[in-house]
């Protein structure tokens, strides 16, 4: 027998565990075992191989909700070397065919109701992901050799602040991001979890689904974020573990079915995206459910820092300590390591940190440093004692007030904390005086706020340039597909 390759993840667990549920799908129940799982990415790689003359390196564009053939597809590009492009199906066509340009793919994979969305100059390379049907005697075919380096995924960025770029995501970064996850929380072959992140969300594929799976987890598979039935299916399921949104822990939160959902299989729930508002970690604190907060992003990791459960209050805002194999500085204005409780931007280096941007030397050279050592995240933060990382803002959101550097974070970490208060974000708009000044965009929950109030209020708790000008009440904050508030349509709605 050919010695498996030490990645191919699938070929390992089919092995010990082949009867064992991986992936299921929530919406019809339909699921894969380990063994099921690992044939069927291996029926998929024969497909593609023989009827569509794919190698090592193509790119395979996929426009669909996340299912059990697209995680088995997955698995097909880490035994064969192709290259997974999971496509934004919100995006306008316009925007898809801008991201086909640039991938440049072999072959691209759409469910029947993203189709439309395929422009008809790449007609002969689309196919219904229907095509991909299990082939029942499968070609044990020779598998290319595949370096740690090489590319798994492309992840094209959001494009909140342009043209949306592909972050090449490697073999390695998925490997030792897995280890990092599982180092920090409890991941292994007893975790259970409800994926309802999207495919072409770095969190819908790294932050829980492939480190589960590696770790010879059980992963349930939703296509749409729905309160109740998320609920239901943590309870259903006896889920060890979750990760979602502040928006969507504040939509379950909220649901008529909280008060009697018995999560009390969940070790914790992980946040991402945003802080978490204190009151809402307190409300499932009530239920005895525990809020894992952290930080990651697309380019590196993504799971990078983690916020032990147990400091969540003592240690409010903070992002946590950086995970096992994370290396960090903090640089300030003058390019030296910021002492502690000093502002700087957060740098980064390890095995899960992204080779550069697809097609894209000159982005590529700016989000290194000079030496290429480190990843320069662009977010600003303060490291305090004990390794605690607070994040100031993303250099991007800063704007200038009369000479001051305003970070909008900072700002809204003091708003949310009013339990009247349900979201809020901070933009900066033009003044005659001062160049810009804050304007604080507010959710509120009842009628009872008011910006006089909230002007005294953050006159206590915040140095006076950094107090809001103007305070407007909203129903609603837009979001980008990946939960977090669209502070680009902010800028356009309001400035």
């Amino acid at each position: 027998m050919e010695t498996m390759w030490q990645h191919d993840w699938m070929s390992k667990w089919a092995l010990y565990s082949p009867d064992k549920v991986a992936v299921s799908q929530i919406e019809d129940g339909s699921s894969m075992t380990f063994n099921e799982l690992n044939q069927n990415a291996e029926s998929l790689a024969t497909d593609l191989i023989v009827h569509h003359g794919l190698i090592k390196g193509d790119r395979i564009c996929v426009v669909a909700e996340m299912s059990n053939v697209y995680v088995a597809l997955l698995f097909a590009c880490q035994k064969y070397g192709f290259i997974l492009v999971p496509l934004n199906y919100r995006l306008a066509s316009a925007e898809v065919t801008s991201i086909l340009r640039d991938a440049q793919p072999k072959i691209i994979l759409t469910s029947d109701k993203f189709s439309h969305l395929i422009d008809q100059e790449y007609g002969n390379i689309a196919h219904s992901l229907d095509i991909l049907k299990p082939i029942t005697e499968y070609t044990d075919n020779k598998k290319p050799e595949i370096k740690e380096d090489d590319p798994l995924f492309l992840l094209y960025t959001s494009g909140t602040t342009g043209k949306p770029k592909g972050v090449i995501y490697t073999h390695k970064m998925a490997f030792w991001n897995s280890i990092n996850t599982a180092i920090s929380l409890i991941i292994n072959t007893c975790s259970v979890t409800v994926n309802v992140m999207p495919p072409f969300h770095t969190g819908g594929w790294n932050v829980l689904l492939m480190p589960i799976l590696h770790h010879g987890g059980t992963v349930y598979l939703s296509k749409k974020f729905d309160a109740a039935e998320i609920l239901k299916a943590l309870e259903q399921y006896k889920c060890t573990v979750f990760m979602g949104v502040p928006t969507m822990l504040s939509f379950m939160a909220q649901d008529k079915g909280f008060a009697d959902a018995d999560l009390s299989s969940l070790d914790y729930i992980i946040v991402g995206g945003e802080s978490m508002p204190i009151p809402l970690i307190e409300k499932y604190a009530q239920k005895g459910v525990l809020i894992r907060q952290g930080y990651g992003m697309t380019e590196v990791g993504p799971n990078l820092t983690s916020l032990h459960q147990d400091d969540a209050i003592t240690k409010k805002g903070s992002i946590g300590r950086p995970n096992f194999y994370v290396s960090t500085r903090v640089i300030n204005k003058e390019g030296m390591d910021a002492p502690y409780d000093t502002p700087g931007d957060l740098w980064l280096r390890g095995p899960m940190v992204t080779p550069g941007y697809w097609n894209n030397p000159e982005e590529t050279q700016k989000a290194f440093s000079e030496d290429g050592l480190w990843f320069r995240t662009g977010d600003i933060v303060i490291r305090r004692e004990g390794e605690y990382f607070y994040i100031v803002d993303r250099l991007k959101n800063m704007f200038i007030s009369g000479a001051e550097n305003v970070y909008p974070a900072e700002i809204e970490r003091v708003l949310i904390q009013l339990p009247e208060v349900s979201e809020c974000a901070v933009i900066g708009v033009a003044d005659a005086t001062w160049g810009e000044v804050g304007m604080a965009l507010v959710v509120q929950d009842g009628e009872s706020l008011i910006p006089d109030s909230l002007t005294e209020y953050c006159k206590i708790h915040l140095a006076k340039f950094k107090v809001p000008k103007y305070f407007k009440f909203v129903k609603e904050l837009p979001k980008t597909e990946s939960g977090k508030i669209d502070r680009k349509k902010l800028k356009s709605l309001y400035s």
